[in-house]
């Protein structure tokens, strides 16, 4: 290969700003008991990183094509590790959130410009085998990720999963800047932060209002304002990207089925597959007492089933139709969410594993095909846009995804407990609870909480799923990209 050091300086900062899209959800009960932090803490601890990363990716993008690529990610990185370091010395919840909003931030500068770096250095062959390694190391930030916060968290302690993200970022910066050429997109383009201001207060506003229903109920105030607000928002985007002359993204392609249909199936698969991860953890944990070690390795079928499953859809079905590879995928994802309903207070994780190996092998057919498709349903000259739009929406349905799982989680305990205590229970307080309500309560209540939420998920993969295979099976691609090309916005990501 004509250079390693491209290729090392890029694949650290993804497996970093991947990393830390997993690695806090085993860290997520002590994180809560450190810092007195409540539900809604939690839920902006792993929504905070997300969202700011979805919001601001395809704009960063832009930036980056017009500053200098190498020039945005080395500043992503800086603002990463500036912003782990806060992390880890986080005083309280409040300040943990704000710091990994600004990881998110950083996150969105190095994700936005991993693949044109490398698109502007390899060529042929060699591009071929950097993006396998590439790949290779994006699916295994995700694999390893709970695993390595468990270690961390019960080790040196859960502050430590942030700061080991320091002397990464250290090499990698150093790396970049000493085998990393500069590069630029097109002359003549220019950032539309009109829409990447106007995305991000909707994509804000929306994860919010879905909060606040959880605690205050959906017909509060503070929710139906989150949510009118998030809704003009949106009308604001749309009305400046018909307007701008650069937009973030073409209206005109959800005009074409096969598009909107991919577009559905990132966004849902996500939410779907991952969202509730982090309260299976705290139940796991609090309830029954696994340590963050074998909380982390509980996922390993999961995490091992997709692992194999992309390394055979790649292998032998390469070519395959994305309604078929999508489309089923999400179905296998949502069969295996439904099987992971069946738990009640006498259950023990492994009653998870049937469900957790559906849904690793779906996701081992949605995650290696749904850029791809993105690209197949878009004119080549949009395959950019369209790559970087698809890895937007993944990001936003996993951070909504959160919030609507906890909402339905809380929302079913109250049928059990008062709601103070569902949501403290919830929120990894079941230590406090103990004292005051039977242990066999808590356990139903948990229990029947997490069967509420799995079936909302299974059910809206189900759907999802449906529309996809319709749509994208009624789509006619209008080019369709060489495989191993990469373009110059992010056209991959393994959660």
């Amino acid at each position: 290969m004509r250079s390693w050091g491209t290729l090392t300086a890029v694949c650290l900062g993804t497996f970093m700003l991947l990393l830390d899209v997993t690695i806090v959800v085993v860290a997520l009960p002590d994180m809560a008991g450190s810092l007195h932090a409540s539900l809604g803490d939690l839920q902006w601890v792993v929504d905070g990183y997300a969202l700011a990363l979805a919001a601001l990716l395809l704009g960063a993008g832009a930036a980056a094509d017009i500053l200098g690529r190498r020039r945005v990610h080395v500043t992503g990185v800086v603002l990463f590790a500036v912003a782990s370091l806060l992390c880890g010395l986080a005083s309280g919840p409040d300040t943990l959130v704000a710091a990994r909003a600004l990881q998110g931030i950083g996150g969105a500068a190095m994700f936005a410009t991993t693949l044109p770096l490398l698109g502007s250095v390899y060529r042929g062959r060699q591009r071929s085998a950097a993006l396998g390694v590439w790949g290779a190391v994006s699916g295994g930030a995700a694999a390893v990720g709970p695993v390595l916060g468990g270690l961390i968290t019960e080790g040196p302690g859960w502050r430590w999963i942030f700061f080991v993200n320091l002397p990464v970022s250290v090499v990698a910066v150093w790396l970049t800047l000493r085998a990393v050429p500069e590069s630029r997109g097109p002359r003549g383009m220019s950032v539309d932060w009109a829409g990447t201001a106007a995305f991000a207060l909707f994509a804000g506003g929306a994860t919010y209002a879905v909060v606040r229903a959880g605690e205050d109920g959906w017909t509060s105030a503070a929710t139906l304002t989150a949510f009118a607000s998030a809704a003009l928002a949106l009308v604001v985007f749309v009305l400046v990207e018909r307007r701008v002359a650069h937009p973030l993204l073409d209206l005109s392609l959800l005009r074409r089925p096969a598009f909107v249909g991919v577009m559905l199936g990132g966004f849902t698969f996500n939410g779907v597959a991952f969202a509730g991860m982090a309260y299976l953890s705290i139940w796991m944990q609090s309830l029954l007492g696994l340590s963050p070690v074998r909380g982390g390795l509980t996922l390993l079928p999961m995490t091992v089933a997709s692992m194999l499953v992309a390394v055979l859809v790649g292998r032998l079905l390469h070519g395959a139709p994305a309604w078929l590879t999508v489309g089923g995928g999400l179905l296998l994802i949502a069969s295996g969410t439904l099987c992971q309903a069946v738990l009640d207070a006498g259950s023990d994780w492994t009653a998870l594993v049937p469900g957790f190996v559906l849904v690793g092998v779906g996701t081992g057919f949605v995650a290696p095909t749904v850029a791809g498709a993105a690209l197949a349903a878009v004119p080549q000259e949009r395959a950019g846009m369209a790559g970087g739009a698809v890895n937007t929406v993944r990001q936003l349905g996993y951070a909504l995804g959160v919030a609507v799982f906890g909402t339905v989680l809380t929302s079913r305990m109250t049928g059990t407990l008062p709601s103070g205590a569902a949501h403290a229970l919830a929120g990894g307080g079941a230590g406090a609870l103990r004292g005051h309500v039977p242990e066999h309560t808590l356990r139903t209540a948990f229990a029947s909480g997490l069967n509420g939420a799995l079936v909302v998920a299974g059910l809206a993969g189900m759907v999802a799923a449906a529309l996809v295979l319709l749509l994208v099976r009624a789509g006619r691609p209008t080019a369709r990209p060489e495989s191993g090309t990469v373009q110059d916005k992010p056209v991959a990501v393994h959660h």
